[in-house]
């Protein structure tokens, strides 16, 4: 006889708001990779630190937007990283080109905290760790 383990479930980060998060992050993915494979292709010259930051943005979005489909504990964790660390970077980029405008000669997707996006790039991340905290807790009472 042998004894059948099961896997526990999946956590599932993509339920109620969640799913309104993934469809606003994919969007990002397809607006901040778009936009610097782009410039990157046509005019990386002109400001190599500001496509590099766009292109970096996208990765992190599709990074969390990945995660956030994927579920479950671990990806919740790295999400919640991500996001933070997405923070981070959208403040200090935000901030540099508001203090430092030479710096970047073109527009970052944080640049002025996501102006150019509706502030979606600033918003985003503090909604997302609202929400994945609250998921953990959630998991935990489960």
């Amino acid at each position: 006889m042998t004894a059948t383990r099961e896997k526990p479930a999946r956590n599932r980060l993509i339920s109620g708001p969640g799913t309104l998060l993934v469809w606003l992050y994919g969007v990002m993915v397809v607006g901040a990779v778009s936009r610097s494979v782009y410039q990157i292709a046509t005019e990386f010259d002109r400001a190599p630190l500001a496509y590099s930051l766009s292109a970096v943005a996208g990765l992190v979005y599709g990074f969390i937007t990945y995660s956030l489909v994927r579920g479950g504990e671990q990806a919740r964790r790295a999400a919640l990283v991500c996001c933070a660390a997405e923070l981070v970077g959208v403040l200090t980029v935000g901030t540099w080109t508001l203090v430092d405008p030479s710096a970047f000669p073109d527009q970052t997707v944080w640049s002025d905290y996501g102006m150019e996006y509706l502030f979606i790039p600033v918003i985003l991340p503090v909604s997302a760790l609202y929400w994945l905290r609250k998921a953990a807790r959630q998991g935990e009472a489960a």
